[in-house]
């Protein structure tokens, strides 16, 4: 079943590199995008109408946290996920499987899906394919996530038992559709090897999803071997589908994942680098919380037209940091995502203009990529 008011078109490429307009119930998307994260239905400290100011165009929540609270019945009774947080643009929901699968100790997985005992009263539940695919129905997201069995590079288990598990979970959730109003992904595992990628993608492009993700990765394997990954899975998966490279990156994993064909991004490390006082700017980290930032009158990033710049200085932003005042995670987090949603608005703008462009982006964010700004 393909889903109703979804489409995606694919306008600009430059070699593997692509531009293009994703078509959901709730607006269009123009990608590559990133999906600012909001695990509980809100981006930790800031609003709906500062994000979509800030360029945002869908986020992103996570199916496990908002089952295990507030529940998926109370998300539906209050409008869905639109209605619930004020967030009127799209929104893709994860299915959770990463997150239950990090809990260890507290997890079975089998067959029939994940068993584990929730952090919050300590009751064991269990997750199906099926299951996880009814709780995203009634949080009305336009973008689903099938359930999937996520496996760190050092894990015991082989990586194939896993990426297969994965495959008879993605038939079962394909099967359990009934909202013809919502898109699905299917994911595709396998760590880094080639062949376990390539037969993920081959079996996931088969089952007829709307669009597909990369899955497993950014989990301590190289970047070589990361793009190889990605690349050779995208040899299997139809070209005119929408691609989405889960839970990573820096602003340089961004760049280099456009380079590789992907057209979706969701990472927490932008406000989670900015609660810590990590900021991400033209010119490398900024790293706020240092003691000759305490009479600094300079904006956080001279090149930034983020509210945060035009309006606060780098000793100010220290300031607020250093004393706990929850603005300043506010104002840090404000300056991050908009370095990320600029980033790829230059991106596709680049992508735009024609050959040769994007690359000279790319070079220049690897220029600064691991510099420390003065």
């Amino acid at each position: 079943m393909k889903a109703t008011g979804f489409g995606f078109e694919i306008r600009d490429r430059d070699e593997e590199a692509r531009s293009g307009r994703l078509a959901t119930p709730h607006g269009v998307v123009e990608t590559p995008a990133f999906m600012p994260v909001a695990t509980y239905g809100a981006v930790r400290g800031v609003a709906a109408g500062d994000l979509r100011a800030l360029g945002a165009q869908m986020l992103l929540s996570n199916t496990y946290h908002l089952h295990e609270r507030p529940g998926e019945d109370v998300v539906d009774g209050l409008g869905g996920l639109h209605g619930f947080t004020g967030w009127q643009g799209p929104w893709l929901t994860d299915s959770g499987g990463f997150q239950i699968t990090s809990l260890a100790d507290r997890v079975r997985i089998d067959e029939e899906g994940v068993t584990f005992a929730s952090p919050l009263d300590g009751r064991r539940r269990t997750l199906t394919p099926e299951g996880v695919v009814a709780i995203q129905e009634a949080l009305g997201s336009d973008i689903a996530m099938v359930l999937d069995e996520c496996q760190p590079p050092d894990a015991k288990a082989p990586a194939a038992s896993a990426m297969e598990r994965s495959l008879r979970w993605a038939e079962r959730a394909a099967g359990a559709r009934r909202r013809k109003d919502q898109a699905v992904f299917g994911i595709v595992q396998g760590g880094v090897d080639a062949a376990l990628r390539r037969r993920s993608a081959q079996a996931t492009a088969g089952l007829g999803f709307d669009g597909y993700a990369h899955g497993g990765l950014g989990l301590g394997e190289s970047e070589g071997s990361r793009a190889d990954a990605i690349r050779e899975a995208n040899t299997a998966l139809p070209a005119e589908a929408p691609r989405y490279l889960m839970g990573l990156g820096r602003p340089v994993d961004l760049v280099d994942g456009v380079a590789c064909g992907i057209d979706l991004f969701d990472c927490v490390v932008p406000t989670r680098h900015a609660r810590h006082g990590i900021l991400f700017t033209s010119r490398g980290e900024l790293r706020i919380r240092h003691a000759r930032f305490q009479r600094d009158d300079a904006p956080p990033d001279p090149d930034c037209d983020c509210p945060t710049c035009q309006q606060h200085s780098r000793g100010y932003l220290r300031h607020l940091l250093q004393t706990g005042e929850t603005l300043g995670a506010r104002l840090a987090s404000i300056h991050n995502l908009r370095f990320y949603l600029r980033l790829l608005e230059r991106v596709r703008a680049a992508l735009a203009e024609g050959t040769g462009r994007f690359a000279d982006l790319r070079s220049e964010l690897h220029r600064v990529a691991n510099t420390t700004a003065d």
